[in-house]
C-alpha cells in the first residue's frame, strides 16, 4: 500500500492520488505501476507539506521525543522523512506494499541525510507489521487504513503495535480538493462538486468491494477508544496556495484533472467532459497551465490516540 490524496490519494490519494503524495484515487493497486507514480507522489507530498509539518507539530506537543516513528502507507517517503526532519532523536521505519516506492523512500532519506535511521518494511497491512523488531512510539497512518476492508480490525492492528504511552495518528476525512472558482468561465459552474459527487459513489464502490470488506459508521474516535486506545484529539490542517499559482502547482494541477478525467470521465456529461479536456490542454488559454485563478485549497483531518495499557510487542 502506497501513501496519497494525498502521496496515496494519488496513491494513495492513483492511491490517495492519495498516499501522501497521491490525483486521487484510484484504489485498485493492481495495475498501478508504482515506479511511474513515484515521481507523482513525491510532488504531490512535497506541495503538501506545509500540511504535514502543522499536523507533526500538533502530534509533538504530545510525543515529544519519540524513540521509533512507523509511517504507514508510506509512499516515496515524503512524509516519512518529513517526520525524521521534525523529530531528530527518533529512528523512522516507512512501510508500504510497493518496493518501488520505499527505494524512493530510502534515497530520498539518504538524499537528506537520514539514512542512518532511516528504515523500510514490504509487506502487506496489517500483516507486516507483525515484522516490526519494535513497538512503535509513534505510528502515523495517513489514508491507508481506508484501504483495509476491516478498517476496526486494522486500527486494532495498529493499536498492537504500539509501545506503551505510545500514539496513533490517523489521517482520514477532511474535506474535498479545491482548484479554481465555482464558475471559472467555461463549461457549467460546479464542476469540481459534480467530481465529488462522482468520486463518492467510487469510493464507496471501492470500498464494498475490498477482501473482507465491513461497514463501519466512520467515528473515528469512537473506533480509536474500541481499538483500546484513548482518543486524545482530532483535528484538521489546511493547505492553501493562493492563486496565481506557480507553475509546479499548475503542472500538479493538470496531472490530478488528467487523472480524474481518465478514471470518472465516463461517468461525467460531455460537457464536464469537454470542459476538462480544455483545463489539460496547455495549448488552451483556458487551461489551468495559464489561468490566474488556479490555486490550490484542502483540509485533512488527522485523528490521534495513546495507548495507555503496559503491553507492547
Amino acid at each position: 500500500m502506497a501513501h496519497e490524496h494525498d502521496e496515496k490519494h494519488a496513491h494513495h490519494d492513483a492511491k490517495h492520488t492519495h498516499h501522501d503524495g497521491k490525483p486521487a484515487h484510484h484504489h485498485d493497486h493492481t495495475d498501478i505501476d508504482w515506479a511511474v507514480m513515484g515521481p507523482l507522489l513525491e510532488t504531490q507530498a512535497e506541495l503538501f507539506a506545509p500540511l504535514y509539518e502543522r499536523a507533526m507539530a500538533w502530534l509533538a506537543k504530545e510525543r515529544t521525543d519519540p524513540g521509533l516513528i512507523v509511517d504507514v502507507g508510506s509512499g516515496p517517503g515524503v512524509v516519512a522523512c518529513l517526520f525524521a526532519e521534525t523529530f531528530p532523536g527518533a529512528r523512522v521505519v516507512a512501510v508500504d506494499g510497493s518496493r518501488p516506492l520505499l527505494e524512493r523512500a530510502r534515497a530520498r532519506a539518504d538524499r537528506q541525510g537520514f539514512g542512518d535511521r532511516f528504515g523500510t518494511l514490504a509487506g502487506e497491512l496489517p500483516e507486516v507489521l507483525a515484522e516490526l523488531e519494535y513497538p512503535a512510539d509513534l505510528l502515523w497512518a495517513s489514508r491507508s487504513l481506508h484501504h483495509l476492508g476491516d478498517q476496526r480490525a486494522g486500527l486494532a492492528a495498529f493499536a498492537e503495535r504500539l509501545a506503551p504511552g505510545g500514539t496513533l495518528a490517523i489521517m482520514e476525512g477532511g474535506l474535498p480538493y479545491r482548484f479554481l472558482p465555482r464558475d471559472f468561465g467555461i463549461g457549467r459552474p460546479g464542476l469540481e462538486a459534480r467530481i465529488d459527487a462522482i468520486e463518492a459513489e467510487w469510493f464507496a464502490q471501492m470500498r464494498a468491494d475490498l477482501p473482507g470488506a465491513v461497514t463501519e459508521t466512520e467515528d473515528w474516535p469512537a473506533l480509536l477508544t474500541s481499538a483500546g486506545l484513548k482518543h486524545t484529539g482530532s483535528r484538521s490542517f489546511l493547505l492553501d496556495l493562493p492563486a496565481p499559482a506557480p507553475d509546479r502547482v499548475r503542472a500538479y494541477v493538470a496531472t490530478w484533472l488528467t487523472r480524474v478525467r481518465d478514471i470518472y470521465g465516463e461517468a461525467l456529461d460531455a460537457d464536464d467532459r469537454a470542459t476538462l479536456d480544455r483545463l489539460v490542454d496547455p495549448d488552451d488559454a483556458a487551461s489551468v497551465h495559464r489561468r490566474a485563478d488556479v490555486f490550490v485549497l484542502a483540509a485533512h483531518t488527522v485523528h490521534r490516540a495513546v495507548r495507555t495499557g503496559d503491553k507492547g510487542l
